[in-house]
């Protein structure tokens, strides 16, 4: 994944803030205790938006000695009312626990309502963070007010947490192209990223707020597929749940077979190549079928030995084919780590080469043209937050989740209802987490957010389906 550009930059210039882009790739360890007068609150993000709740996060920096701006304890408090009463804005949610990287939940909103709301630290309040999404008019950031969503029809049947992008023994964050553009490593004293990203995520989905029925993670687990990160990946899954019935898992392209003589002990897997992955999870181009409730999920690997790009074998395609001409009709999840549609691929920054290759598309989607059951496509590879558009006449919607390893750091909950489903993304939010998230927001010269964030709308939203017949 690459994002380069000179729009974000030129932003920063002019508003006398490109101080906040870390120099190190760091955020430094000790916060600095601000005063009243030289407070930032700044980032503030509307980031979760349910029937019933709002999540807000946002960061405090003040100058060092040297004009730099780091990190500032201070509190967190959220003021809100509804957006139609002549009231002001009371507040709802106070932290007084000193914090530089600010997360607040409050819960007992009410359906489809709107909302004001400011979010403070120190009497300052927070300003919108500088990217084309949060800035852009008419969004939740820039207008102080949000809508809460209504909740399709019917009771509520089970809660699917969709993941993708751990990178398990990844060292530099942000490269692209040799060490290009400048990464971002974890602090020396601290574990590595990709561990404590994943713990975060593991953590809150067995927490009662989130109380996840299944976790589906779309890819890159590992950033290399050597033996000692395969088995690294599986033991931290297997200590929160059981494959093939807590989590399912396909794999991504740094999941993919590998040469040399790292993966020499692992079985071949073609020619030369060397497959440790499969040790530990299941045979390269080999789909998985989990059935729940009446709900089936299809998981794709659409890995190629070499390269960035996606492919669908065709075994793996007469598989598929078998098992959706076997039962069209019956409510299907697919997921697979690599995007499927023209629209992902022209608007990736790798191009449409990153993506499912056209002619294996094509194919997909007249497959789920003559299965009307299926009803989403979950894909990562893109670290990015965005829905996109079918290329055929199925009722599919193709949902691409940002990475868990690095800003925004998180996952998409998707709650079925008896009339439809409710998707959301969440920040993951241990402290260790908010300060990862909050360095990884500059990477590749601090556009990362402009790309990644998505949209509210592509983060939160309501679809409309009949799931009358699950369990």
């Amino acid at each position: 994944m690459s994002c380069c550009g000179p729009s974000r930059r030129t932003l920063l210039a002019a508003i006398g803030l490109a101080a906040l882009l870390p120099v190190t790739g760091t955020v430094r360890s000790s916060a600095a205790r601000a005063q009243p007068n030289s407070l930032v609150a700044t980032d503030l993000e509307v980031v979760t938006i349910t029937d019933r709740s709002v999540i807000l996060t946002w960061t405090t920096v003040t100058p060092d000695p040297t004009g730099r701006l780091v990190p500032a304890d201070s509190d967190t408090e959220v003021r809100l009312g509804p957006a139609d009463s002549p009231r002001a804005v009371t507040p709802v949610y106070t932290d007084a626990e000193p914090t530089p990287f600010h997360y607040a939940e409050i819960d007992g909103l009410e359906p489809g309502r709107r909302y004001r709301f400011e979010a403070v630290s120190n009497g300052v309040r927070a300003s919108p963070a500088l990217s084309l999404t949060t800035l852009t008019p008419g969004s939740p950031e820039s207008t102080s007010e949000f809508t809460t969503l209504v909740p399709p029809p019917g009771r509520p049947l089970r809660t699917l947490a969709l993941a993708n992008d751990v990178h398990y023994g990844e060292q530099v964050s942000g490269l692209v192209i040799g060490d290009l553009p400048p990464g971002f490593r974890q602090e020396p004293d601290l574990p590595p990223y990709p561990e404590v990203m994943l713990a975060a995520l593991l953590d809150d989905l067995r927490r009662p707020d989130r109380d996840a029925d299944r976790l589906i993670i779309a890819g890159d687990l590992t950033n290399e597929a050597t033996a000692a990160e395969s088995r690294a990946v599986r033991a931290h899954l297997d200590r929160w749940g059981t494959l093939g019935r807590d989590y399912l898992v396909a794999r991504g392209n740094h999941d993919r077979p590998h040469l040399g003589a790292a993966y020499q002990a692992c079985a071949p897997a073609a020619a030369d190549h060397h497959d440790c992955w499969a040790h530990e999870f299941t045979p390269r181009q080999q789909l998985i079928e989990h059935e729940v409730g009446g709900l089936r999920l299809i998981g794709l690997d659409t890995s190629e030995l070499d390269g960035a790009g996606g492919s669908i074998e065709r075994p793996q395609f007469e598989h598929l084919a078998e098992l959706l001409h076997a039962d069209p009709d019956r409510p299907t999840l697919v997921f697979g780590h690599h995007p499927v549609t023209i629209e992902s691929g022209l608007t990736n920054t790798a191009g449409p080469g990153f993506v499912l290759n056209r002619p294996d598309s094509a194919e997909l989607q007249s497959l789920y043209e003559r299965a009307p059951g299926v009803f989403l496509q979950h894909s990562g590879h893109t670290h990015r937050n965005r829905r996109t558009r079918p290329d055929a006449s199925c009722a599919v919607e193709f949902l691409e989740v940002a990475a868990v390893k690095e800003y925004p750091g998180g996952y998409s909950l998707l709650r079925l209802y008896e009339g439809g489903y409710m998707v959301n993304f969440y920040k993951t939010r241990t402290p260790a987490a908010k300060r990862w998230s909050a360095t990884t927001r500059a990477e590749y010269f601090g556009l990362l957010p402009d790309y990644t964030l998505g949209t509210c709308a592509d983060r939160n939203h309501v679809v409309l389906r009949d799931f009358s017949g699950l369990r």
